[in-house]
């Protein structure tokens, strides 16, 4: 073994075996204080970059879940605006049968029926969620176009206006007080409420229909989130107790090249003994 003052190779290998065991312990510590396995691009160069395109189809999936929440809502009121229409037209035809009994008022039923009429149009008029109209316009008259959401990268309209089942020709202008006639002595009331109601329960159908499908697609991105989630987390997030032992065993570690590097250190002076 040649010893030489100028280049103590020892020394510069047990400096080198410390760095590299303080910056494993550095890592192990900054994982545990962050929680992340992956804390840049070069901790793991690929992982990151999946990990990342995954983070941001979540972030869609989980808008997307919030559209089928809203476009529930506005199935949900429109839901609800269609069973009033419908209790109430059955209310009507009731009626209707009674203003055939001689011992009824057909007068008094001929203005139950046009209140009916009037709630119903009411209701077609005033079912809005922010200023959107769902089931008719503001006086009635027309039917409104459709509202767009974007469900599961796909678009998804809830629309009745393109359907016949709520067009301004079947229902939202059947059910005005123009189409409630009364003859001359108000005797008898001609009103047709078996189309009309035919209409409003195809539309409750409809609505059904489109309910089942947002809750297929709402299954789906529950689930799809869920495993991106658990995806993510294996790539970003580190191992608590792993981190633990890593960090622990790098600072003994540590301590014992920090004792040998000053060993080594001390080497070369050993040749002053032979100059004694």
């Amino acid at each position: 073994m040649s010893f030489s003052v100028n280049t103590n190779l020892g020394a510069l290998q047990a400096y080198n075996a410390l760095y590299r065991v303080n910056a494993q312990t550095q890592k192990a510590q900054l994982r545990l204080a962050t929680l992340k396995k992956v804390n840049s691009v070069a901790d793991d160069t690929s992982g990151y970059n999946v990990g990342k395109q995954i983070e941001n189809q979540t972030m869609q999936q989980k808008a997307q879940l919030n559209n089928i929440s809203s476009a529930k809502n506005f199935l949900s009121t429109a839901e609800s605006a269609l069973q009033q229409v419908n209790d109430k037209l059955n209310q009507i035809a009731a009626k209707q049968i009674d203003a055939a009994d001689p011992l009824k008022s057909s007068v008094s039923i001929a203005k139950d029926i046009r209140t009916l009429a009037a709630e119903i149009s009411s209701i077609l008029a005033n079912t809005n969620i922010n200023s959107t109209q769902l089931l008719a316009s503001t006086d009635g008259s027309t039917a409104v176009s459709s509202s767009t959401f974007n469900v599961s990268g796909a678009t998804f309209s809830v629309d009745f206006a393109s359907s016949s089942y709520l067009s301004s020709s079947t229902l939202a202008t059947a059910v005005g007080t123009t189409n409630l006639q009364c003859t001359a002595d108000a005797t008898v009331i001609a009103y047709d409420t078996t189309t009309v109601t035919s209409n409003v329960r195809s539309a409750l159908g409809r609505v059904g229909n489109l309910t089942q499908v947002l809750d297929s697609r709402q299954d789906y991105l529950t689930a799809a989130i869920a495993n991106n989630t658990s995806t993510i987390a294996n790539i970003f997030d580190a191992d608590a107790a792993m981190e633990q032992l890593n960090a622990t065993k790098g600072q003994i570690g540590g301590q014992i090249a920090t004792a040998m590097l000053s060993q080594m250190n001390s080497a070369p002076q050993q040749i002053l003994s032979l100059f004694r």
